[in-house]
């Protein structure tokens, strides 16, 4: 039956390791069952019901992406938007929590609208392909990224990067794990990101890092505080168009970033840089912030940290389904999921971002007018943590450095366009 559903031969894998993919998978992302409720306690909403809506939505949305699309992705709350969320907009007392997921509510319809219509589809194959490629590269240098923050091996607390040092036992065992995760990956041994993962979280616990919990089981509390109390009239204000822009431009690149670039690691593109049907996970990608709005959450978007299980092998959506019954499973055993630090998952991510740098040798450096933007995708999503900047600057130099050396026909039309809301995007931000 699985693989008539998932065509697992098709695509040389087994049961066996998709499910070690959708754990491993499960276990880079699950620190946001932790930091969404933070976030969210600091716009004022209820911690409890966030908690329980964060691995619900996780949950089920990452499981109707695996059924539905047949690809190894994982959904959650989106980092960065929810951040923008709680932090500049609620906390910064430019709207309240409920008009915020309002705002976030309209955006979702956009998205749904626009996938609907197969524009969002049209966006991405007016991409050129040397930014395609540079995406992949791109999302490395950003999970390594978000690694070496996670691991504490960079230091930013004085406004400057510096190294970490081992005197934070954080640290410290972030290069233990490090170690471990290069030994067995140096080995080849099978399911040796997982395997690192539980073994730095085991030792982190007579450091000190690791939190046993006092119960493994607790019922969930209630979602009533959060569900559907989105203020939508309130939301639709003209002050709050740009504000809404910024979600939804930040949320459409970085999607699509995540999908071309893990998906590269996978070996799911055609010749032309493209994921086939990518309208179906575009579609997912909709619904889950719509729906994600009435239920109280900030967007819901595909994770970055899929190509974690799609380093263990992942290949379809089986991993997406291990991945879902483990975010579902946490809504009654939360304290297991909150066992795992930072620390044990930041040498895991560190080594994806290594892996997924392999795209950068088919960039065409030969002509300056197409290494230029690929260029500039990969050192904007580094230097800014962000996907969608990488991806909008890759765009809107690509026209620029083409229209300066007179290469018009170069250029699709519908490029020219699409750089119009980009650098409205940027002004406004």
């Amino acid at each position: 039956m699985l693989e008539n559903i998932f065509k697992l031969s098709e695509r040389n894998t087994n049961i066996k390791t998709e499910m070690t993919a959708g754990v491993a998978t499960f276990m880079t992302m699950a620190y946001i069952l932790i930091v969404q409720p933070s976030f969210m306690q600091a716009a004022g909403m209820d911690v409890g019901a966030v908690t329980v809506v964060t691995a619900l939505l996780s949950g089920v949305f990452t499981l109707i992406m695996g059924l539905f699309t047949n690809l190894p992705f994982a959904m959650a709350p989106a980092m960065g938007s929810n951040a923008f969320f709680a932090f500049t907009l609620v906390a910064g007392g430019l709207v309240t929590w409920q008009e915020g997921i309002g705002m976030v509510f309209i955006s979702g319809v956009l998205f749904l609208i626009l996938t609907a219509l197969g524009l969002r589809e049209v966006i991405v194959k007016l991409i050129p392909k040397n930014i395609k490629l540079a995406i992949g590269a791109a999302v490395g240098f950003f999970i390594v990224l978000i690694g070496f923050n996670s691991a504490h091996f960079m230091d930013l607390s004085s406004g400057s990067i510096k190294m970490g040092s081992l005197s934070d036992k954080g640290a410290l065992l972030s290069l233990i794990g490090l170690a471990i995760v290069v030994i067995l990956m140096a080995n080849k041994i099978k399911g040796g990101i997982l395997i690192a993962i539980v073994a730095t979280t085991l030792i982190g616990i007579p450091m000190g890092i690791t939190n046993v919990p006092n119960t493994l089981i607790t019922l969930p509390p209630s979602i009533e505080p959060i569900f559907l109390k989105l203020d939508i009239l309130g939301a639709l204000k003209l002050s709050f168009i740009p504000l809404m822009f910024t979600f939804f431009v930040g949320d459409f690149f970085s999607t699509l970033g995540t999908l071309l670039g893990v998906s590269a690691k996978a070996d799911l593109l055609d010749e032309d840089g493209n994921l086939p049907d990518i309208n179906k996970p575009f579609l997912v990608d909709a619904i889950a912030t719509v729906t994600g709005a009435l239920f109280g959450s900030t967007v819901v978007t595909t994770y970055i940290e899929s190509a974690a299980g799609v380093e263990e092998g992942g290949r379809t959506g089986l991993t997406s389904v291990f991945t879902a019954i483990c975010f579902l499973l946490t809504i009654f055993l939360t304290p297991i999921a909150g066992m795992i630090p930072s620390e044990a998952t930041a040498p895991a991510l560190i080594i994806i971002g290594l892996l997924m740098l392999s795209g950068i040798k088919d960039i065409d450096f030969s002509d300056f007018t197409e290494s230029f933007p690929a260029f500039a995708t990969i050192i904007f999503t580094a230097y800014t943590s962000s996907i969608s900047n990488g991806i909008s600057v890759g765009i809107i130099s690509y026209a620029f450095v083409k229209l300066v050396t007179f290469r018009f026909k170069d250029v699709h039309w519908g490029i020219y366009i699409l750089c119009i809301p980009l650098i409205y995007y940027f002004i406004i931000m």
